[in-house]
């Protein structure tokens, strides 16, 4: 035997476990969004997945080996290793088809003595060969590719660029792969995934909580340890198995937050014990800023080498939340914490010292809103409020209202009065917020003076509209913009100046003309940065204003999206088309994609959300609620609505609550209930009402109309109810909101049936018709049970068996599906014939084969001819080990 071929069969044992596919975790989720289905996996000869550790590459290999298992295809596993010799390579390719195949002759003739004489290419080459004569789907997966040596990837890289058509390759890294698959990428051939792909999102760690621990811990509990995580699924997988450790999960989220850094600082410590004394010394004195470049954490630790070990930790730790391009880079949330916990023990001293670095590196580069809060944390105040007085306007304009108002905490009244740019970027913060009077209150002196700069005196006009806006005061909102309306702004306040003429629009009525502002607004003049976000959020909310949620949808899926990467989960804005987007959602009837928009972020809407998100938001999340059965959550969240409104003076906020809690006891015929609250939500409206102002009164007028009109229902006094429906459609028109009117109009319908008019028919259908088409599912099923039956009739006596269904199912309070006990089941895989599949599924309920034979209605000989088949595929000595093999190679669905 040559030399070569000894040392191929001496390194047999250890390929066999590098082409052993690894066992998939326990609790392994299925991502639909990187599933095989997606249209950005479809029809790729290759597929990249290049992230840092702890990104989730082999956990999303698993998933994909398995879809494509189930799809009939066979897949080939490879775990990369250093090793510089060719043949090595070669033989895992071997190794890893005749396993993953089930083909135990694959490649006999690469074992043979000529096998030394091979040059890798060629070896690859009769590999090729051999693979392209398969009868069956290949997929040849390579983890951890990093590791290859560097003359691996020539061979790698032949492999990938002469692969037959039915071969499919996917490799995943850590990086250093960009070179094998650019061409290939450039003609449309590979599918890449990057970090960003990788996280979590909001829905994904919602489904992997629920699937851990159900109903012990709530959704925004969910929310908040995504937010902590960043969706990082190593940061997740370290945060469950901490929770499966406590009694109560929900309190041990929380108490990650109210506990502060020691909490958190627990969760990845077993990460930071693995680092060296020089590279825990480095992480700690970079951790003082919140992004990370080369050239700062040179000077933060004066390190000559500061890059490459940058770069060498980027690479081979998981700690770091990093872009798929671009120099800069930042610690995770959970990382971030430990270290600046270590940082805090510094000498007070050196900590000044590295604050005042990173204070004159960002401050020279531009980057004056770190560089102030860097200068503050120094002790450097003159310096600090220098430069708060140059960044804070601008940050403020960016959306950065949160920076602004630590500033206020940091700031004395002399120095925020001597400054006419701070003054305006507080106002701008506090006037988009709860505390729209001390905006007032700042700008006062520059608006009543008519000697101030006509630009100042406009800005202070756009400021005050806005505050009164967030005050639920539409009269004064119109009013106060009225004289600046036909201004012709700076160019660089065009796109506000569109906004604000927009909410005026919306304010009056009018949803079309405020898009019409929108979209007359020149495309050199809309901008892309905060003003244009919210923009786009005027346009989402003057579809679902109009009673258009599948328009609103288009238009704010993809803002909110923006906007969250920009801004993050629980910003304002972002909070805010949330709840836009789960208003439009709910009449959908998605009530699942509803509790994820919605959750963790009820409080930021309670706080600092205009009084249209705040009142959709927690309607939405009372609505969901009702429709899974629990209404006393529903009515909590309706309570909770109503003491927002008291609190922050929101006087449509307190009507829409009592309205929607009439609503809810008129559909149980509670009549006396109804009749209290309908007298509460009088007062309100005696309490509000005013000649001086329209517009307020007529949207109060309107919930209130609503609620009498339900509680008359509830006591079956169809005059009276009819009554207050044919006075609630004029301000329904007026105030051009599409989906009540379109309520109205059924209720209407019902009213009139109920008294023995025949036109109750007709306008029942035209309410349905008009429902069908805005695509507002919900709207007539949550109006009154008596409703929801009528249109469910009119569903099935059109045929419609689809909407009927969708009809029925938003009717039905939904059951959670039961785990229930499941027989092994073969997977569809071409690696077994259906025979053989049929002999292993019976073969794993522990029958004989004289029971499988009867099973099956064969022979029993036909059975041990299938069992000596299935043996040789799998490498199996015995009949449970056909059965564990068969599991782990994916063949088997073992039914848990």
């Amino acid at each position: 035997m040559s030399t070569a071929t000894s040392g191929v069969s001496n390194a047999v044992p250890e390929l066999l476990l590098r082409t052993t596919p690894p066992r998939a975790p326990r609790h392994l989720l299925a991502r639909p969004r990187l599933g095989l289905d997606d249209e950005q996996f479809r029809e790729r000869s290759l597929t990249v997945v290049q992230a840092p550790a702890g990104f989730g590459k082999t956990s999303l290999l698993a998933q994909w080996r398995r879809e494509h298992l189930a799809r009939g295809a066979a897949v080939a596993w490879i775990s990369a290793d250093a090793s510089e010799d060719p043949l090595r390579f070669l033989l895992s390719l071997v190794l890893a088809v005749r396993g993953g195949c089930g083909r135990p002759n694959f490649g006999r003739g690469l074992y043979d003595g000529a096998t030394s004489s091979l040059g890798e290419l060629e070896g690859i080459t009769a590999w090729l060969a051999e693979v392209a004569h398969l009868a069956l789907e290949l997929v040849l997966v390579v983890d951890e590719a990093e590791r290859l040596a560097p003359s691996r990837f020539e061979g790698l890289s032949y492999l990938i660029h002469n692969a037959p058509p039915n071969l499919r390759v996917v490799v995943a890294a850590r990086g250093g792969l960009d070179p094998v698959f650019a061409d290939l990428a450039a003609y449309g051939q590979c599918a890449a995934v990057g970090t960003e792909q990788l996280r979590f999102r909001i829905d994904e760690t919602l489904n992997l909580v629920r699937a851990r621990f159900g109903k012990r811990v709530d959704a925004d509990a969910c929310a908040r340890l995504h937010e902590l995580t960043e969706g990082w699924p190593l940061g997740l997988q370290i945060a469950l198995a901490a929770l499966e450790r406590a009694a109560d999960p929900g309190l041990a989220i929380d108490a990650m937050f109210a506990r502060g850094r020691g909490q958190r600082e627990q969760l990845v410590t077993g990460l930071l014990v693995r680092f060296s004394a020089e590279e825990l010394d480095f992480l700690t004195r970079v951790a003082v800023a919140d992004q990370l470049h080369p050239d700062l954490c040179a000077v933060l630790t004066g390190r000559a080498d500061s890059a490459e070990m940058l770069a060498r930790l980027l690479r081979d730790t998981p700690i770091f939340a990093v872009g798929d391009d671009g120099e800069w880079s930042r610690l995770h949330n959970l990382a971030k914490d430990a270290l600046r916990a270590r940082f805090d023990l510094l000498p007070e001293a050196e900590r000044r010292e590295l604050h005042a670095r990173a204070m004159r590196w960002m401050e020279a580069r531009g980057l004056i809103e770190q560089a102030a809060r860097h200068a503050h944390a120094a002790g450097l105040r003159e310096e600090a409020c220098r430069l708060a007085e140059q960044g804070l306007y601008d940050a403020v304009l960016r959306g950065q209202q949160a920076m602004v108002f630590e500033w206020l905490e940091i700031l004395t009244p002399d120095e925020l009065q001597r400054s006419p740019r701070l003054r305006l970027a507080a106002a701008w913060a506090l006037g988009l917020s709860e505390r729209h009077e001390d905006a007032a209150r700042l700008v006062a002196d520059i608006q009543d003076d008519p000697a101030v700069d006509p630009g100042l005196r406009y800005e202070c006009a756009l400021i005050l509209s806005s505050a009164a806006y967030y005050a639920d005061q539409p009269d004064r909102c119109v009013a106060l913009f009225a004289p600046w309306a036909d201004t012709a702004p700076p160019r660089q306040m065009r796109q506000m100046h569109a906004n604000r003429l927009a909410i005026d629009a919306l304010l009056q009525g009018d949803p079309a003309r405020a898009r019409h502002h929108q979209l007359a607004l020149p495309r050199a003049d809309a901008g892309q940065g905060y003003p244009a976000l919210w923009g786009e959020f005027v346009v989402g909310l003057s579809y679902l204003w109009q009673g258009q949620p599948r328009l609103a949808e288009e238009a704010l899926r993809p803002a909110l999206a923006r906007t969250e990467a920009e801004l993050g989960r629980r910003h304002p804005l972002p909070s805010m088309l949330a709840s836009l987007l789960a208003a439009a959602a709910y009449e959908r009837d998605q009530l699942d994609e509803v509790t994820s928009l919605l959750a963790n972020r009820l409080d930021v809407l309670a706080r600092v959300g205009t009084p249209e998100t705040a009142l959709l938001g927690y309607r939405s999340a009372a609505r969901v609620a009702e429709a899974q059965g629990m209404e006393h959550r529903a009515l909590d969240l309706l309570e909770a609505l109503h003491a927002i409104g008291v609190s922050r003076r929101l006087p449509r906020l307190c009507a829409m609550s009592l309205a929607e809690q009439v609503r809810l006891h008129a559909a149980r015929s509670r009549a006396e209930t109804c009749r209290a609250l309908a007298q509460r939500l009088d007062q309100a409206v005696v309490g509000v009402a005013s000649a001086d102002q329209p517009l307020l009164c007529r949207s109060m007028e309107l919930p209130r109309l609503m609620a009498h009109a339900w509680a008359a229902i509830a006591a079956q006094d169809w005059a009276g109810a009819g009554a207050s429906l044919a006075l609630a459609a004029k301000p329904a028109e007026q105030l051009g909101l599409g989906r009540v009117r379109i309520e109205v109009m059924g209720l209407r319908a019902v009213v009139l049936v109920r008294s023995g008019d025949q036109q109750g028919d007709k306008l029942l259908r035209e309410a349905w018709n008009l429902a069908q088409t805005f695509g507002l599912m919900r709207t007539l099923v949550d109006a009154h049970p008596l409703l929801a039956a009528a249109t469910q009739r009119l569903a099935e006596e059109d045929s419609s068996s689809t909407m009927a269904d969708r009809l029925s199912s938003a009717r039905a309070v939904r059951p959670r599906r039961g785990a229930g006990a499941k027989a092994a089941r073969a997977v569809p895989s071409m690696v077994l014939t259906p025979k053989e599949r049929e002999v292993l599924e019976q073969l794993a309920q522990g029958l004989s084969n004289k029971e499988i034979a009867q099973a099956l209605d064969v022979g029993e000989a036909t059975v041990k001819w299938h069992m000596k088949n299935l043996f040789g595929k799998l490498g199996a000595g015995g009949r449970k080990h056909a059965v564990r093999r068969a599991q782990l190679l994916g063949l088997l669905d073992d039914g848990e």
